[in-house]
């Protein structure tokens, strides 16, 4: 069989003709799964209730409301410099957890590689991050904020159990994919566990580490500006919960909206940049 080509399945019919089928049990699997879902998605619609609906009203005034929300924005309950204060709020919040998250990740990471840590250790970080990681980073904003009360302490907590455990498996992967000869000239040389993660495994995966802190950076910031409202810690989202809940100001929820695209925007042309600068070869592939 040649590399690169599906398993297949060769029968013999009764006539003798070889009948070659393509694909496996996996492939089966899949195929069903997408038609189920598919078929129970289209059942869905005719289970809804839609008594009262009015769809040439519902989508004119959809279309209003977008034209108001994109068109017209502009700010009516708080200033401009309010307005960057609050984006300051929430960035402080992203980077504040992604920093703490960075740090405390790293220790675990080093006990969670299977190529510098015992077996039972590494066995044991790894489920109890996984065990961090299964709960959403929102459900932990919430369990702390019913611990420690509403603002931005319960946010950052939040935010910062789950980057413990997202950046634990990135760092201690790549630390497993540190080239083994590195670590053994090092050990050869009389080199003790902590001057083998200095000076080989830090410099071997020190770009990769860069790199998955800031993408949990980003993902960071999307939950600070969601969790805004939802634990009061502020910044531009419990801005953007009043104006869209509280005052129904479709202008201001407009002009907010632009305000996060633009950081995002941003965020990701810094990412860019990194790539480009750390992994050159990657880009241009």
């Amino acid at each position: 069989m040649e590399v690169g080509l599906k398993p297949s399945t060769i029968k013999r019919t009764k006539s003798g003709k070889i009948d070659i089928k393509s694909g496996n049990k996996i492939d089966l699997v899949i195929k069903w799964t997408i038609w189920i879902l598919t078929i129970l998605t289209i059942l869905a619609f005719f289970f809804f209730n839609y008594m009262g609906l009015q769809l040439e009203r519902a989508v004119t005034e959809t279309l209003h409301n977008l034209r108001v929300m994109f068109f017209e924005p502009t700010l009516n309950h708080f200033s401009w410099g309010e307005a960057f204060y609050q984006v300051g709020v929430t960035l402080g919040l992203g980077i504040l957890a992604t920093i703490l998250g960075a740090i405390i990740a790293f220790f675990l990471a080093l006990m969670a590689a299977e190529n510098l840590s015992k077996s039972w250790l590494s066995k044991t970080v790894r489920i109890f991050v996984a065990f961090i990681r299964a709960v959403p980073t929102v459900l932990w904003v919430l369990i702390f904020a019913i611990a420690a009360g509403l603002g931005s302490e319960a946010a950052v907590l939040g935010m910062l159990f789950h980057s413990v455990a997202y950046l634990v498996k990135a760092f201690s992967e790549a630390f497993e994919e540190v080239d083994p000869g590195i670590l053994e000239a090092l050990k050869a040389t009389g080199s003790n566990w902590w001057h083998t993660v200095v000076h080989g495994i830090i410099p071997s995966t020190f770009t990769y580490l860069l790199s998955w802190t800031f993408l949990r950076f980003e993902i960071n910031f999307s939950v600070a500006v969601a969790m805004g409202a939802a634990a009061g810690a502020g910044g531009i989202g419990f801005e953007l919960f009043m104006a869209s809940g509280f005052y129904y100001d479709l202008r201001e929820v407009g002009l907010i909206t632009y305000l996060i695209l633009i950081i995002a925007i941003i965020l990701e042309f810094i990412s860019t940049r990194l790539k480009d600068r750390y992994f050159p070869s990657t880009v241009k592939n």
